[in-house]
């Protein structure tokens, strides 16, 4: 039998990575990283985190947490603030999560990393993809380009955080998303 190749894969939140996670454990040997210095406020981040090492427990996978530096993320995408979702706004902040997750792989050895994003019908693979790709470069390693959606992917995500009993936001962490999403709540209860 052959063994599986390493592969680190940047987790966004539990109820995405439910479904990513065990899919990708089929093919790879997976470790997990968590980091996410976007997501607000602080409890919304606690319950991420919590919830990732409960999914990671139940799939028997390694997690590892990275720092959150809040402010140096704030300042790298505080130019598009007012831009709307799926602008260079999220397009900084995925080249920030993900640079870091490559960085990352390359410092522990792992010459293959991926991100749980794509999973989301909010967000672009291609540019995730691109990203993802520029940041591999930089480090000397390879990034998994697979649209996790795909084959009914956002599908399972969604069951499978039911079965686990995980929290499904509406936004995906930062503060804009954050007014964004309570803007939606705020049309649809008038």
């Amino acid at each position: 039998m052959t063994a599986k190749q390493a592969i680190l894969v940047h987790a966004c939140c539990a109820s995405c990575s439910s479904y990513v996670l065990e899919h990708i454990a089929e093919t790879f040997e997976v470790t997990a990283y968590f980091f996410n210095p976007n997501i607000h406020p602080d409890e919304e981040y606690g319950l991420r985190l919590a919830e990732m090492r409960s999914v990671c427990d139940g799939l028997g996978l390694r997690l590892i947490e990275g720092d959150s530096p809040k402010e140096l993320w704030r300042q790298a995408v505080l130019p598009y603030r007012d831009l709307p979702e799926k602008s260079e706004r999220c397009w900084t902040c995925y080249r920030f999560r993900l640079e870091e997750t490559a960085r990352i792989a390359a410092e522990l050895g792992i010459p293959l990393f991926t991100t749980t994003l794509s999973v989301s019908p909010h967000k672009s693979y291609e540019r995730i993809v691109a990203i993802g790709k520029e940041a591999a470069a930089k480090h000397g390693i390879e990034f998994l380009a697979e649209d996790f959606k795909k084959k009914d992917g956002f599908k399972i995500s969604v069951a499978r955080s039911r079965e686990r009993g995980l929290t499904r936001q509406d936004y995906c962490g930062c503060l804009m998303s954050l007014e964004e999403a309570r803007k939606r709540r705020d049309a649809e209860n008038t």
